[in-house]
C-alpha cells in the first residue's frame, strides 16, 4: 500500500537509447510539456497563415485597377505575400523531421533533408525581407502624412523615421545571418537570446514611432477640420482609428511576451502590421467611394419644391424650375415631359517570449527555456 502511494504514473520516467546504444531518460510531463509547446505555436502560425492568404485575396479583389501600380499596393501584397510563405515555412518546420520526438530528445537531426535545412534558413530571410517592406511602407505613409508639416520639422521626422528603421532592419539583418549559422550547425540559440531580444525591441520601437507621428498629425488634422465645420466621418477618421490599431495592437503582442507563457507571441507584430496597413486603405478608399456615390444621387426633393417647403406650380424645363409664363412650344414640351417623368439618372449625372524566426531546437533545454 505504500509503494501505490507514492508512484505517480504521470510523472514517471521512461527510456529512450541514442543512436550508439547510450540510454537517456524522459518524463512524462517533459514529454507533455513538448506536445503542448508544438500545439499552441503551429495554432499560432496556422492563424496567421490563414489570415494573411484571406486578406490577400481581398486585397487583390477589391483594390481598383488604377491604384494597383501604387507603390504601397505593391509593397503591401508583396508584405502579406512574404508573411504567407513566412508561416507556411514556420508551419512545416513544427510539423516535419525537425520537430519529431526522437529527434528533439535525442539530438539527433541525421534524418533531416538538406531541404528541410533550406526552409529553415529560407524563414529567416523571408522575416528580414518582410521586416524591410513593412518599414518602407510605413515610411512612405508618414512621408505623404507629413507633407504639410514645415520643411525643418519635415525632415528631421524623415530623418529620425529613417534611423529608427535603419536600426530595426540591422539587428533583424544580424540576427538572421546568426541564426542561419546555428541552423545549419546544429548549435544551440542560448547565445543569441539577446540579440533576438533587441531585434523584437527596435523593432517594436520603430513600428510605434511611425504610427505615433501617423496618428498625431492625423489628430491635429482632425481637429483643424472640426473647428472648420468639417466634422463627418470619413477617409481621414478610418486612416486615424487604424493608425491608433497598428500602434497599440502590435505593441500589445510585444510587450506580453515577456509576462505571457504562450510560444512566439511576437510573431504576431509583423502579422498585424502587415494585414492593418492595407486594411485602413481599403475601408478608407470605400468610404470616400461611398460619400462620392451619395453626393451624386440625384435630390429629387429640391426640383419637386420651393424654398419654402410647398409643391410648386411650376413645370420642369431641362431640369429647372421655371416661374414666368411660358409660350405655347413651351407649354407643349412641359407636358410631354411632365408625361414621362425623367428618371433619377437623366436628372444629374451619375457621378520575448523571444522570437526565433526558423528556430531550431538544438537541445531540449533551449525550448523549455522559452525559445
Amino acid at each position: 500500500m505504500a509503494s501505490s502511494t507514492t508512484f505517480d504514473p504521470f510523472s514517471r520516467p521512461f527510456t529512450l537509447l541514442l543512436r550508439d546504444g547510450t540510454p537517456f531518460n524522459i518524463t512524462i510531463p517533459e514529454l507533455d510539456e513538448f506536445i503542448l509547446y508544438s500545439v499552441q505555436i503551429s495554432i499560432n502560425y496556422a492563424a496567421q497563415l490563414g489570415a494573411c492568404l484571406l486578406f490577400l485575396v481581398v486585397l487583390l479583389l477589391l483594390t481598383k485597377p488604377d491604384k494597383r501600380r501604387s507603390p504601397i499596393f505593391v509593397i503591401n501584397a508583396v508584405a502579406l505575400t512574404l508573411n504567407f510563405l513566412r508561416t507556411l515555412l514556420q508551419c512545416l518546420y513544427y510539423t516535419g523531421p525537425f520537430n519529431e520526438v526522437y529527434a528533439y530528445f535525442a539530438v539527433d537531426y541525421s534524418r533531416v533533408s538538406p531541404s528541410d535545412y533550406a526552409n529553415q534558413v529560407a524563414i529567416t530571410i523571408l522575416t528580414l525581407v518582410l521586416l524591410v517592406c513593412v518599414q518602407v511602407s510605413l515610411l512612405l505613409q508618414v512621408r505623404v502624412v507629413c507633407i504639410t508639416v514645415p520643411k525643418v520639422y519635415r525632415h528631421l521626422i524623415l530623418a529620425f523615421s529613417i534611423v529608427l528603421a535603419g536600426l530595426a532592419i540591422g539587428f533583424r539583418l544580424a540576427f538572421c545571418i546568426r541564426n542561419a549559422k546555428s541552423i545549419l550547425s546544429l548549435e544551440p540559440l542560448s547565445p543569441l537570446r539577446w540579440l533576438a531580444s533587441a531585434t523584437n525591441i527596435t523593432t517594436s520601437i520603430s513600428i510605434c514611432w511611425f504610427c505615433a507621428a501617423f496618428v498625431i498629425k492625423l489628430g491635429f488634422a482632425l481637429d483643424q477640420r472640426k473647428k472648420l465645420g468639417v466634422g463627418s466621418f470619413g477617409p481621414m477618421q478610418i486612416i486615424f482609428i487604424m493608425g491608433c490599431q497598428t500602434l497599440i495592437i502590435p505593441a500589445i503582442f510585444s510587450i506580453i511576451q515577456y509576462s505571457v507563457d504562450l510560444p512566439s507571441m511576437d510573431s504576431n507584430v509583423l502579422t498585424l502590421v502587415t494585414i492593418f496597413l492595407p486594411l485602413s486603405s481599403l475601408w478608407a478608399s470605400a468610404s470616400l467611394d461611398y460619400r462620392r456615390k451619395s453626393s451624386k444621387q440625384p435630390k429629387l426633393h429640391e426640383n419637386l419644391l420651393d424654398s419654402n417647403g410647398t409643391a410648386s406650380t411650376g413645370p420642369l424645363i431641362n431640369e429647372k424650375l421655371l416661374i414666368g409664363p411660358l409660350s405655347p412650344s413651351e407649354t407643349a414640351t412641359s407636358r410631354s415631359s411632365q408625361s414621362n417623368p425623367p428618371s433619377p439618372n437623366n436628372i444629374r449625372d451619375q457621378g520575448m517570449h523571444v522570437d526565433l524566426e526558423a528556430q531550431h531546437m538544438a537541445s531540449p533545454d533551449l525550448r523549455r527555456n522559452g525559445t
